[in-house]
């Protein structure tokens, strides 16, 4: 239909999906996890002037409305969270962010967690941590945590800085 009307050219198209869901991986059923199968969704974009292309880096359902408003030609509202994908959208090939921040509740625990290009770090309301390294374990299968300190403490520092500083991340 938008061909058909010609509208492309005054059209943004976003799609975006639901997160992901356990099927028995781990004995999860449900996607009440901070996994990488259970926080990553899909997100897509069409708008004018924008080629095709697939971005590989992070980013956030968060940059949906400051992206919606520089694709219009808005001024969002100030200290808004997130930021605007036009660059990735016009090129893909750029880095996204340098990371993303997800967080879950099951009952009174709560789960708070960085996604950086390599690792994942997440720490739970009882002071558990985990820290998967996506460059040799994709699938998140061995927490190695305790093997690198370093990477906890500097995570935990970023993770802990950003929960301060949104309005968007509740306490």
């Amino acid at each position: 239909t938008l061909d058909r009307l010609q509208l492309w050219e005054n059209t943004i198209v976003i799609f975006l999906g639901d997160h992901g869901y356990h099927l028995g991986e781990r004995a999860w059923w449900n996607k009440n996890t901070l996994f990488e199968r259970s926080c990553r969704a899909p997100f897509l974009i069409a708008a004018p002037g924008m080629k095709p292309g697939v971005a590989r880096g992070l980013v956030e359902f968060i940059d949906l409305y400051p992206t919606i408003a520089d694709l219009c030609g808005l001024t969002p509202p100030p200290n808004l969270a997130g930021q605007s994908l036009r660059p990735l959208l016009r090129d893909p090939a750029l880095p996204g962010k340098p990371a993303a921040f997800t967080l879950v509740t099951r009952g009174t625990a709560r789960g708070d967690s960085i996604r950086t290009d390599r690792w994942r770090f997440t720490r739970w309301s009882d002071d558990a941590v985990e820290l998967y390294d996506h460059a040799t374990d994709p699938e998140e299968d061995r927490n190695v945590a305790s093997t690198h300190p370093d990477i906890v403490r500097t995570l935990g520092r970023q993770l802990s800085t950003a929960l301060a500083a949104s309005p968007a991340l509740p306490r």
